[in-house]
């Protein structure tokens, strides 16, 4: 059996699932890394993002076999970073968090946006979570969250 070896979260970590296995089971089962979500399983709603060499990735797509030698940054360690925090500090006063489901895969879209454009117009916003569904808080209060980060954020990114 292969070992796949990679960085996750900041630590080198080894796998011997098959290499056809999704990311999103290894994260999960294997790792106990729970926050990145399975909506869909084909890539259309976001929830299962990862940043995969800092690139947003949907990790229901992702072979572990591909990841050899990659860094896998999930939410759950997004989530120990200043610039979550700061992040998810602007969700909540904009209210941009109901049921919490699409949120992962949110705030790492926003996070991969605001750190290639610190300063995106509305459209420029749509565009950067267009590839995330939320079913409960609509799009309008997610804007108005990564705007305000992007305003809070000055000099974070």
């Amino acid at each position: 059996m292969r070992v796949i070896k990679f960085q996750l979260n900041g630590r080198e970590v080894e796998t011997d699932a098959p290499p056809t296995a999704r990311l999103i089971d290894v994260l999960r089962d294997e790792f106990a890394y729970i926050g990145s979500k399975e909506g869909c399983g084909d890539g259309e709603c976001g929830a299962c993002s990862v940043f995969v060499n800092t690139l947003v990735q949907n990790s229901c797509l992702i072979p572990v076999g591909a990841i050899e030698g990659a860094e896998i940054m999930t939410i759950d360690g997004f989530s120990q970073t200043e610039l979550f925090q700061m992040i998810s500090e602007c969700y909540s006063e904009a209210g941009a968090v109901q049921c919490g489901f699409c949120i992962p895969g949110m705030v790492m879209a926003s996070a991969a946006l605001l750190s290639k454009n610190p300063h995106p117009t509305e459209e420029e916003i749509r565009e950067g979570i267009s590839g995330n569904l939320c079913r409960c808080t609509g799009y309008n209060m997610i804007v108005d969250a990564i705007d305000l980060a992007a305003k809070k954020g000055e000099g974070l990114w």
